[in-house]
């Protein structure tokens, strides 16, 4: 039975990196580097970095892998993997896969029956999710916002009624843009928190409403890698006796009932046209319309 402390022969591991301060590096993580035939790289430089940070020596090959040469260097992986070869997969911070290089290397692998493992590690969203200050039994990862302003916009009014807390990522130069998109698409007083450089010296948490969030980004040169959590839509649900006064408004300017509740209704959450229909012909019958 392989140890489940090292990398295994003819196996793919998956391996998150710290996001931002070293000392979070996992010991699994440590003995892969140490140990693995084959080591993955979105930037060598980045791992190289890594390693002198951690004092370690990395003992097998090191290759680039990212999104420009994916394609021909998963051929490759599983070469390596096909020949028992042990493989290490890791991006530049955090877990492989999510919003970074290794989707392909993964699916490849297991299209192929080989086995696939993940050395757990720090997440971004999760750390963000939790300094946040905003619901986290429910969340939703969004990754990157499109770029372009048509695409941003159908996005976020896609999931203003999301009631899980949202998390994104964004570079530090679209901040201001996309915070200021949200506000337009989410609200101006929807909760929000901007987290930037996660566990580095220089951390900060913004929390407030998207308006003030986005009012700050506008005024100050964002530095850093910055996730941006949204709480959800906390939408009240209307009981149809608190909103039938607005059907009878509309009957009384000459729609019909049937129109004016169903035009109520598609407004509202928890209420339906036939309900509000009932109740308005009770008040016209009881001449209290």
């Amino acid at each position: 039975m392989s140890d489940p402390a090292f990398p295994s022969p003819g196996e793919l591991t998956l391996a998150a990196t710290p996001i931002g301060n070293p000392l979070d590096a996992s010991v699994r993580l440590v003995r892969a580097l140490e140990r693995a035939d084959l080591i993955a790289a979105e930037d060598t430089r980045r791992l190289a970095r890594l390693a002198h940070d951690l004092e370690i020596t990395i003992g097998g090959r090191v290759i680039a892998y990212h999104e420009h040469n994916e394609a021909e260097r998963t051929t490759w992986l599983l070469d390596a993997l096909r020949e028992g070869r042990s493989v290490v997969l890791v991006t530049d911070a955090g877990m492989p896969v999510v919003s970074d290089p290794g989707y392909r290397a993964v699916r490849a692998a297991i299209d192929a029956g080989l086995p696939v493992t993940v050395v757990p590690g720090p997440s971004a969203v999760l750390t963000a999710l939790a300094a946040s200050g905003l619901p986290p039994d429910r969340f939703a990862f969004e990754g990157f916002a499109p770029r372009g302003e048509g695409r941003r916009a159908a996005l976020f009014a896609a999931l203003a009624h999301e009631e899980r807390t949202l998390v994104f990522f964004e570079s530090p130069r679209r901040t201001a843009a996309t915070l200021a998109a949200m506000a337009d698409g989410f609200g101006a007083d929807r909760p929000a928190a901007v987290a930037r450089e996660l566990t580095k010296t220089h951390q900060e948490v913004l929390r407030g409403p998207l308006g003030e969030l986005a009012a700050w980004a506008a005024s100050h040169e964002v530095l850093g890698e910055i996730v941006l959590v949204l709480g959800g839509s906390r939408t009240v649900t209307a009981r149809p006796e608190d909103v039938v006064g607005e059907v009878l408004a509309r009957v009384a300017a000459g729609e019909r009932i049937k129109d004016a509740a169903k035009a109520v209704a598609a407004a509202r959450e928890g209420v339906t046209a036939r309900d509000l229909y009932r109740l308005a012909l009770e008040a016209k019958e009881t001449g209290r319309a």
